[in-house]
């Protein structure tokens, strides 16, 4: 990596320009606000606070193209295995394409399969709201509760939690995914059994977690339907390509609804795994979602890099992740619907580029990865802006905003709107005072993206875009930002040490003496008396 011609000529640049302060920029180029800005599928950017120039900017992009990006980019659409430690193709774009799109996978058009999957889910969406669906007892659903983890979890939560003000009111969504059992106690406490549709949602119908969970709901279930199995085929159905365990659970197959292996679990919230979101705000609106997918999808895939919205908020994050030493990135969207967005965007991120070996296995030789977090404004201004403003810490900040209000209530909005204006120019240009303490050094680089509304379709392309960004940078890095090996080993550990904690008579153990002595610790605190 830094020894491409352009990461040397970055190098250098940075050498030069690392303490040009914002104010500079902007002084000396009156149209930098106007100039640097860019649109593409209902998201404008506004990257003018970004500490580049168009000599930075230009390196960036020829780092980009060096890198082979338009390449990987070309190849990820076409179905190439670009997964390659799990030689599986990357098609999460297949899952808002078009009825009439061809992608294919080994020869084979997958667009059809999506849109019988999606079919199916807007069939099961339709009797759920409609309340053709019927409990055991003959009572309507009324509450939803999805059982999953990770990628199963985080995106249908998050796209619950961000597209509320569209969902049925008369339907009560619950989601599931710690095996904390209070977790489960918490989100079943107020239901009722014969009102309530479970949906599970795990590929192998083998992960700890989500089955530990669901064997949970089942109980739950029967208990309070008088223990008739049959009961369950009434209140479940199964997101997984398992039949076999599908029926063994007691779920009708033809309530089971499937995905492939060419669609990371960050990557699923658009495929059956976001069937509680489709039941939410229904197949209109989740198809309006796709569109707003598919739309960041043809922008990634057409648009020249240098108004490619996820190829510059990619390398403006590089810049700072691997020239200026920032560690961390910071979502602020002034939105309370997107109050989730920020965690989503933890897995889909740092589960991504979250690497330190190239794709041939050597180790890279940059950091990759920063740390996401994030909070809605304004809560956040009253917690860790003051870090942002006065710490020791560079935190570039995504600043995320809408023109309009869904729940539009006096001056709120635009009160809300002069924050996320004033955070930016603040965080830019800082203030100098002779008290140390009031003095703000300013040049602290921001993004600004601003869209109409919150809509379906938005929250769509908010995701592709960083969906897009994520993929970037690891074309950049060298990386494979597809799979997730560093998930496999706490969990295989766990596997072991679940027996030595449940066994009658004292284990044999062999872990690390630190290991031992907490589950000996553990063990004996569970002893009666």
């Amino acid at each position: 990596m830094k020894s491409r011609a352009s990461w040397r000529a970055l190098e250098a640049h940075h050498a030069k320009v690392r303490d040009v302060h914002l104010r500079d920029l902007f002084a000396s180029d009156p149209r930098r606000g106007e100039r640097l800005t860019a649109e593409g599928a209902g998201l404008y950017l506004d990257y003018s606070k970004n500490r580049v120039g168009d000599e930075t900017l230009g390196l960036l992009f020829a780092l980009a193209r060096e890198c082979g990006l338009r390449e990987r980019i070309d190849a990820m659409f076409a179905g190439d295995k670009i997964n390659v430690t799990e030689h599986r193709a990357v098609l999460h774009v297949a899952l808002r394409a078009p009825r009439d799109a061809v992608i294919r996978v080994e020869g084979e058009n997958v667009v059809p399969q999506v849109h019988a999957v999606l079919d199916k889910m807007a069939e099961l969406a339709r009797r759920v709201r409609d309340g053709a669906w019927k409990g055991h007892g003959g009572k309507r659903i009324r509450a939803v509760v999805n059982i999953g983890i990770g990628g199963s979890d985080l995106g249908p939560v998050m796209a619950y939690e961000a597209l509320r003000h569209y969902s049925r009111r008369d339907l009560v969504f619950r989601f599931v995914s710690n095996v904390d059992g209070t977790d489960f106690a918490e989100a079943v406490r107020d239901l009722d059994p014969g009102e309530t549709l479970f949906i599970v949602s795990s590929k192998t119908f083998t992960t700890l977690e989500t089955m530990t969970n669901a064997q949970s709901a089942r109980a739950w279930c029967l208990a309070g339907l008088g223990g008739d199995p049959a009961a369950v085929a009434k209140h479940f159905v199964a997101v997984s390509t398992n039949a076999a365990e599908v029926a063994k659970f007691g779920i009708d197959t033809a309530n089971m609804y499937g995905f492939w292996d060419w669609v990371g679990g960050r990557y699923s919230m658009d495929s059956a795994i976001g069937l509680s979101t489709m039941l939410a705000i229904g197949p209109e609106a989740f198809r309006a979602m796709l569109g707003g997918f598919h739309a960041m999808d043809e922008h990634f895939r057409s648009a020249p890099f240098e108004r490619n919205l996820p190829v510059l908020m990619a390398l403006l994050s590089l810049w700072y992740n691997d020239f200026f030493g920032a560690q961390t990135v910071a979502v602020l969207p002034y939105e309370q619907y997107l109050k989730r967005f920020p965690a989503y965007l933890q897995q889909l991120t740092m589960e991504s580029n979250g690497k330190s070996v190239q794709l041939d296995g050597t180790p890279v030789e940059t950091d990759t990865g920063p740390i996401y977090f994030g909070e809605p404004g304004t809560n956040g201004q009253h917690s860790f802006y003051q870090l942002i403003h006065q710490g020791t810490r560079l935190i570039p900040c995504d600043f995320i905003a809408f023109d309009e209000s869904l729940n539009p209530l006096g001056r709120h909005h635009d009160l809300l709107i002069a924050n996320v204006i004033a955070q930016a120019e603040a965080l830019a240009f800082g203030k100098t005072s002779n008290e140390p303490h009031r003095n703000f050094a300013g040049n602290r680089p921001s993004n600004v993206i601003f869209a109409r509304r919150l809509t379906p379709e938005t929250l769509g392309a908010l995701v592709a875009l960083y969906e897009h960004s994520v993929f970037t940078q690891g074309v950049v890095w060298n990386i494979d930002s597809f799979d997730q090996w560093g998930v496999e080993l706490g969990k295989a550990l766990a596997q072991r040490i679940v027996p030595e904690l449940e066994s009658a008579n004292e284990p044999a153990l062999a872990h690390d003496g630190s290991t031992n002595a907490l589950i000996r610790r553990y063990r004996g605190a569970r002893k009666p008396g």
